[in-house]
């Protein structure tokens, strides 16, 4: 895979996307439909699909295309693979609250190696470049050419003092009982992929996910996290998270920056 190329198509068709979705974000009113497993699906979803998987299958006819909204792509599998959630944080759209993305990503042998994150109702963009590293590109975001970026980095954390980021659609009691053992000095919520995107641009340093997602959710997140030098772990064993996975669905997991004291995960030896 030419990174370069790869970089550079996966953000034009990230921008593409949000130019879309925003186009209907901003008419009165738009569909909302339930699929199968409850979750809501919009003309903005389907929209952002078809554009960004005709872009990717264009310009990488041999890659695989795993995409939420093309439930035939989710039996397929390969060592290598594109994977794409064109409009994470549904219900952040719909209650126009502004905290939704696009995410695509390229995954190779388990690992999310490139990712690009754009929310564009808060006109935050977020990839990493050809050789892994991540950066915020500031600016207008011009199709044609990258904008000024800066590099992301994890900070060093504050065991004392922690920031901590979690969903604003999906907290529960667990999750709650997992962050009380931490010393939180901050509790902050986003939608969407955009809590990884914090944890690498050192604004959060934990994000526990105690629920159900699926591997396009976090994979365009996971690639900048760890571009930043962040880390992404199961959480019931701490072992290192990978993809392509059956089914593509996601354990429980736990994306931090390195040095956060974590607890010893359930069932391990004292």
């Amino acid at each position: 895979m030419d990174h370069d190329r790869l970089v550079t198509v996966m953000r034009r068709l990230a921008l593409q996307a949000g130019a879309r979705i925003m186009e209907i974000y901003a008419a009165p009113d738009f569909e909302v439909r339930s699929k199968s497993d409850a979750s809501p699906v919009t003309e903005a979803d389907e929209a952002a699909d078809a554009l960004i998987s005709a872009g990717l299958t264009e310009a990488f006819p041999d890659t695989l295309v795993v995409t939420e909204e093309q439930a035939e792509s989710h039996t397929e599998s390969a060592e290598a693979f594109l994977i794409v959630d064109p409009l994470d944080g549904t219900k952040e759209f719909v209650q126009r609250r502004g905290d939704f993305t696009v995410n695509i990503a390229y995954v190779e042998n388990g690992v999310p190696v490139r990712g690009v994150v754009y929310a564009p109702a808060r006109k935050r963009l977020f990839y990493t470049l050809a050789d892994g590293s991540a950066v915020e590109e500031t600016g207008d975001h011009a199709l044609d050419r990258a904008g000024e970026t800066t590099p992301l980095a994890v900070k060093t954390p504050d065991n004392g003092a922690l920031v901590v980021v979690a969903s604003k659609s999906h907290r529960d009691a667990a999750t709650d009982a997992y962050i009380g053992q931490f010393s939180v000095a901050d509790m902050t919520s986003a939608g969407s992929s955009l809590k990884f995107c914090l944890v690498a641009a050192g604004e959060a340093d934990l994000y526990p996910r105690l629920g159900r997602t699926m591997e396009w959710d976090t994979a365009a997140g996971d690639a900048v996290l760890r571009g930043a030098g962040g880390k992404m772990i199961r959480f019931d064993d701490h072992a290192p998270f990978a993809y392509g996975k059956p089914g593509y669905e996601n354990p429980f997991f736990i994306a931090h920056a390195p040095g956060v004291d974590l607890p010893a995960p359930e069932g391990a030896a004292e």
